[in-house]
């Protein structure tokens, strides 16, 4: 049976994803790609017509990610257990999906610099999520700490656990810790 498109697509930006964050975007080249996938590069470029359009794709993908997040968050009661529950969700993002499209993004900033619409609605999405938690927050001080939060469990994800003197486990539980802390949920970030 031959692969669906959509299997065929999924596999191309999982393989461009890999290629471009281990040698580098701009050293990738689509025939490279398509001899990875092993489609043709006729087939490649029925789904995508540039590496271009590939990394705005995995991008437009992590900011429906951050979308449907947000909406599972608004669909929630509000209170502690939810901030903590998406916390819990984004961290499951970034250490998943996300983390090569990160340290892509973090290593090489040149190759993003055309996908300004897509740059734009991840920074809208982040915009909404930021929302829900400073409608819960009374003061300046609050929204600032539930906005350092979310970048607490983006950012500590990117680095090495190594770094820290950690495995990704501990380095896990304590980025989720400090988030609860500064949301002031009184969490370890375990889910209370």
């Amino acid at each position: 049976m031959a692969p669906r498109r959509g299997d065929t697509r999924e596999r191309i930006q999982r393989t461009a994803l890999e290629l471009f964050t281990k040698q580098g975007y701009e050293r990738t080249s689509l025939r490279e790609i398509a001899e990875r996938v092993g489609v043709t590069k006729a087939a490649l470029y029925y789904h995508f017509s540039s590496k271009e359009e590939i990394l705005g794709s995995l991008v437009s993908d992590a900011a429906q990610s951050l979308a449907d997040l947000t909406e599972w968050t608004r669909s929630q009661p509000q209170g502690a257990h939810t901030r903590v529950a998406t916390l819990l969700r984004l961290a499951d993002l970034v250490q998943g999906r996300w983390q090569p499209l990160l340290r892509l993004a973090e290593e090489n900033r040149a190759a993003l610099r055309g996908l300004e619409d897509v740059g734009r609605e991840v920074r809208e999405r982040i915009r909404d999520l930021y929302g829900l938690f400073d409608d819960e927050m009374a003061d300046v001080a609050g929204r600032l700490r539930a906005r350092l939060a979310i970048f607490a469990v983006v950012m500590g994800n990117l680095r090495d656990p190594g770094e820290l003197g950690a495995t990704r486990e501990e380095v896990q539980a304590a980025i989720l810790q400090v988030a609860g802390e500064l949301l002031g949920d009184g969490s370890s970030g375990g889910g209370s």
